[in-house]
């Protein structure tokens, strides 16, 4: 039987931990600018997927690693914020670019293996772990039912941000307005790093 004082609170506390701004909602905003809402798709499914999966294995007891070796959290918090920059610096200039750029969005897998290394992802896991997985009843249940949960309310939190970066990609027609966009991106992305780091 489903609590649905339990689920209210689930979906809350997903929906305000992905909406949020960090790593995936700042690289799905840039993709969504430079590629369009549909290509970024893939983006988005690889994030809930490689989330759901991770989801599953600190349930099953991963985070127990954490906590045994706090320092490996200190090492993705590095590695997350030097993607993040190297992200901002890929940024500058590249909206003026986009009809000749190379660049392509971010493939399922891609996205999906980034959340190794998003210190956020794992801190959401780790706090639906503790706190919506019960100390009593059937433990393979419980994860099935949080799984679900974030396999839904995920791309339905993430999804704005590309659709939001798509809208400023179709009416923003302007060079220089375009340019203000990739800095303010750039800033975006160094801000959400040096915070990752000072957590």
């Amino acid at each position: 039987m489903v609590n649905f004082d339990i689920l209210f609170a689930l979906i809350s506390f997903y929906f305000v931990m992905y909406v949020t701004p960090g790593p995936n909602n700042a690289m799905v905003l840039t993709s969504g600018i430079k590629f369009g809402f549909f290509k970024s798709i893939p983006h988005m499914s690889g994030i809930t997927i490689g989330h759901v999966l991770q989801l599953i294995l600190v349930c099953f007891g991963l985070g127990k690693i954490f906590q045994i070796f706090p320092q490996l959290q200190n090492i993705l918090k590095i590695l997350c914020s030097l993607y993040l920059l190297y992200l901002g610096y890929r940024i500058i200039g590249s909206f003026s670019k986009i009809k000749v750029d190379d660049g392509r969005p971010l493939k399922f897998y891609e996205a999906a293996l980034f959340q190794i290394v998003n210190p956020k992802a794992w801190t959401i896991s780790s706090m639906a772990a503790s706190g919506f997985l019960p100390k009593d009843g059937n433990l393979i249940v419980s994860i099935i039912f949080i799984s679900i949960v974030a396999l839904i309310i995920c791309p339905l939190s993430i999804s704005p941000w590309a659709a939001f970066g798509s809208a400023i990609r179709n009416i923003v027609k302007n060079n220089k307005i375009k340019a203000l966009i990739e800095y303010f991106l750039a800033i975006l992305l160094l801000i959400t790093a040096i915070i990752i780091v000072l957590q």
